[in-house]
């Protein structure tokens, strides 16, 4: 009887290729994510190494860490190569660069620009399939005091109480606040109710007076200011 024939593995690569030793003559930059993750499960199947298989379930989520990180465990194992062990070595990894970037994010932020906001919630809004609305109070210097889900809906709409909203600002002595919510649906197009809800935030607002400074939507590729039509509005 024939053998079968010899899978193709990380170590029959040339060794300068090979992921665990780049890593660690040239440094964690130069390895593409699917190599990063291939040194945790550290081996694939008998029909691909663990870098083509990390590039296969990349390519499945668009090569978007954020989806891999959402994508569930159930799914992970779907893929052949991934058993439950190495399902959770990845949830785990991901788990912690999570947590490395909220401990970095514990300086003081400064939210000056609608772009500085977006990057501080996109990872909170961008891919869920729902939509949320979320209050950011912010002090006289534009410091982030607080963030607060105000609330959470269904696929196209949430409903959004404003006396909640303007409450906490006098027990964290903010002066300004932002409003940011998700359009799980991708459009960054501002509906009527978004408009109106708007006005009435600044209208509020003012008669406490508290600044509304901008109202982004989120989407899982841009966002949406209304920084121009609250300034002129």
């Amino acid at each position: 009887m024939s053998k079968p024939p010899k899978s193709f593995t990380i170590k029959d690569w040339e060794f300068v290729d090979r992921p665990r030793e780049k890593l660690w003559h040239q440094g964690a930059a130069t390895l593409s994510k699917a190599e990063l993750i291939a040194i945790i499960i550290g081996s694939g199947s008998t029909q691909e190494s663990a870098v083509e298989l990390m590039k296969r379930i990349l390519a499945s989520v668009e090569n978007n860490l954020q989806k891999l990180q959402q994508l569930p465990l159930e799914h992970l194992v779907k893929f052949k190569g991934i058993g439950k062990v190495k399902a959770v070595k990845i949830k785990a990894a991901l788990a912690l660069s999570k947590r490395l970037a909220e401990q970095k994010s514990k300086a003081p932020i400064v939210l000056t620009q609608s772009k500085f906001v977006y990057e501080h919630m996109r990872y909170e809004l961008a891919l869920l399939p729902h939509e949320e609305f979320w209050v950011l109070y912010l002090n006289q210097s534009s410091k982030l005091l607080e963030k607060f889900r105000l609330s959470q809906g269904g696929i196209t709409a949430t409903v959004v109480d404003i006396r909640l909203a303007l409450k906490r600002p006098f027990e964290l002595e903010a002066t300004a606040l932002i409003l940011v919510h998700n359009h799980p649906s991708g459009s960054l197009t501002p509906s009527a109710s978004d408009r109106q809800l708007t006005a009435q935030f600044k209208q509020a607002a003012s008669y406490v007076a508290l600044t509304l400074l901008d109202h982004l939507i989120i989407s899982a590729k841009l966002k949406y200011p209304f920084s121009e039509i609250i300034r002129w509005s």
